[in-house]
């Protein structure tokens, strides 16, 4: 393996490919307030609506709140006790966002992840490494040993002291995706950000992360949005073409900006992104997701580059352009993101993997970090 011309022939899809990314991950408050009616839900209110929203949801993550977000703390915790059992979802991650490191939330929200064991894949670590640094990684990982080694962290950078110490939180094998925390951040720094210019105005913040993130080979999970659209995309609009049309047509303002921001993150290499509101999922998901012929002309970039015998060296014309081996892998990079977010037939998996495996061992590191060590 630390010959620079080995191949990885001995190692199998999960070892080269590495886990699937959290993608969209939607917020989902555990008991929530009605305002309506001038309270909180009660527990067999909240259950009904949790199977009924919660688990049938098209995102690619569900996140439980137990922070921030929420006021009812112990029954929304009694409340995933009871229901997260029966959560029976191959295609959905679950993961919990708990209290900051050693408060008394916190260590009640870790008795109820021990009780859950099996039934949670992330925890979500409010405000990382602000007051301990990168021990809290370090000891919340020791934790999860006797727990559920299965389990994965990701912190959430919401302070500059967590951005210094980025790369000290990332060293841990628990931690494969970080979450950018926009509005803590933004706070924290004094700066004024704007639901419609936010991007721009934390842009040098989120790719300092970001340049962090790429040395470590970790994914890193985008900023959440506040502008809310009245009026959801259909979940059959995949094509760039439809997605524009339907935004031109009957997309509001909100949605453009929702839109626009997830295009612009997914084209800065993010592995997700937050929201929280149904109506953000598929106009998310459709930004960070190659779309079907997308998925066809890199097949057919790379069908031509094996062809060529040009994958690791050379140059082709496809389609009246010149690309050459940087070019084929980012082609491969598309195939492995749909991929990496269930987004890639079987047959398109299985030639994604045949070219992977054409490659030597530095070049597969090179083009996809989120497999190998």
């Amino acid at each position: 393996m630390n010959d620079a011309y080995a191949y990885a022939t001995g190692l199998d899809d999960h070892e080269l490919l590495g886990d699937y990314w959290p993608g969209i991950q939607l917020y989902y408050p555990p008991v929530k307030y009605l305002p309506a009616e001038g309270r909180y839900e009660t527990m067999e209110e909240a259950a009904a609506r949790l199977r009924r929203h919660a688990f049938a949801t098209p995102a690619h993550t569900i996140l439980f709140d137990l922070e921030d977000g929420c006021r009812m703390k112990a029954a929304s915790r009694e409340l995933l006790r009871r229901e997260l059992p029966a959560l029976e979802r191959e295609d959905l991650q679950v993961a919990v966002r708990i209290n900051p490191f050693r408060t008394e939330e916190y260590e009640r929200d870790l008795e109820m992840v021990r009780d859950l064991a099996g039934c949670i894949h992330v925890i979500v670590l409010a405000k990382a490494g602000e007051l301990y640094g990168a021990a809290e990684i370090r000891d919340l990982s020791a934790w999860l040993v006797g727990v559920d080694e299965s389990v994965t962290i990701q912190p959430i950078i919401e302070h500059p002291r967590s951005l210094k110490l980025a790369d000290e939180l990332m060293a841990f094998p628990t931690v494969r995706h970080v979450v950018f925390g926009i509005h803590d951040f933004s706070k924290a720094m004094a700066i004024h950000i704007t639901p419609e210019r936010w991007t721009e105005e934390l842009k040098t913040f989120q790719e300092l992360l970001l340049f962090e993130a790429r040395i470590a080979g970790k994914g890193v999970i985008g900023g959440v949005e506040v502008l809310i659209n009245r009026e959801p995309m259909p979940e059959d609009y995949v094509e760039d073409a439809d997605v524009r049309r339907w935004l031109d047509l009957h997309g509001e303002e909100e949605a453009k900006i929702v839109y626009r921001h997830a295009c612009e993150e997914a084209a800065r290499g993010l592995t997700g992104k937050q929201v929280i509101h149904p109506n953000h999922i598929h106009l998310c998901k459709v930004a960070f997701t190659p779309s079907p012929n997308e998925i066809r002309r890199h097949v057919a970039i790379l069908q031509a580059a094996i062809e060529a015998d040009a994958l690791l060296g050379g140059a082709i014309r496809f389609e009246g352009e010149m690309l050459d081996p940087p070019m084929f892998g980012k082609s491969l990079q598309a195939l492995l993101r749909a991929n990496a977010l269930r987004a890639l037939g079987e047959e398109d998996r299985r030639f994604a993997m045949q070219v992977l495996r054409r490659l030597p061992v530095p070049v597969i590191r090179e083009n996809w970090p989120y497999g190998m060590a």
